[in-house]
């Protein structure tokens, strides 16, 4: 018999997931994740993430060895994506169906746009012209803050300290330092840019294409740089 009358209180609230989509052979993607992990420490640390299997040929077992390898390496499943309910069994992470493009985000208040960050992040004022998909951080952005915004640009006036990370769903503008982490058009928009006034990254992504800062041209270091993707491949230039 139920005495308690007080009412449950259930809400709805969105993250933005890293998608981890692994390709075959898995021995060989989980290496090339080792490599990603090695030189950007605590990149998936505290971090929800997906795995889409959509289209990967692998059955039950070879899932959950992947699983079991990722939990190794400290990268926890919250959700897997594209899987046949036959795949999937007991202590296995949930089936997750339609995620939503950034399209369907709502837009964040100029308190929340960081949009509920896995870390801390400063608070970033929105442009005050109507739907304008972009946001302005006005102070520098120091080490173990994030700012994630998926519904477009964002413009830091200020550095990006080693250990800080900018997620955007379209460009990234830095009018100081980039020592973090960026990672540009992130839900899709290969036609994203990073421009920086001073280039001293750890770990640079447009569309899912990352590089390292020792894999980009020394020519580059500490100069005002602007990248693209061509392909598979960023490309990068100096600003005049």
């Amino acid at each position: 018999m139920l005495t308690d009358s007080r009412s449950i209180r259930i809400k709805g609230r969105s993250f933005l997931a890293v998608v981890l989509s692994p390709d075959l052979p898995l021995d060989e993607w989980l290496l090339r994740l080792d490599d990603l992990a090695a030189r950007s420490a605590g990149f998936f640390l505290g971090r929800p993430v997906v795995l889409d299997v959509t289209d990967l040929a692998i059955d039950r077992t070879q899932l959950t060895e992947l699983i079991s390898g990722l939990g190794q390496r400290n990268v926890s499943i919250m959700g897997i994506e594209g899987a046949r309910p036959s795949m999937l069994g007991p202590g296995m992470p949930p089936l997750l169906k339609g995620g939503r493009p950034v399209a369907d985000f709502e837009q964040p208040s100029a308190e929340s746009a960081a949009a509920e960050p896995v870390q801390p992040a400063k608070p970033a004022t929105k442009e005050p012209r109507g739907q304008t998909q972009s946001i302005v951080i006005h102070e520098p952005v120091r080490s173990g803050q994030s700012v994630i915004f998926p519904e477009g640009d964002v413009t830091v006036v200020g550095s990006v300290a080693s250990g800080a990370e900018i997620i955007a769903g379209g460009s990234v503008h830095i009018y100081g330092a980039l020592r973090g982490r960026v990672m540009a058009g992130s839900v899709g928009n290969s036609s994203a840019r990073i421009f920086c006034r001073k280039l001293e990254a750890e770990l640079l992504a447009i569309d899912g294409i990352y590089q390292m800062a020792e894999d980009m041209a020394p020519s580059l270091r500490g100069q005002p740089v602007q990248l693209w993707l061509e392909g598979d491949v960023i490309m990068a230039e100096t600003l005049s």
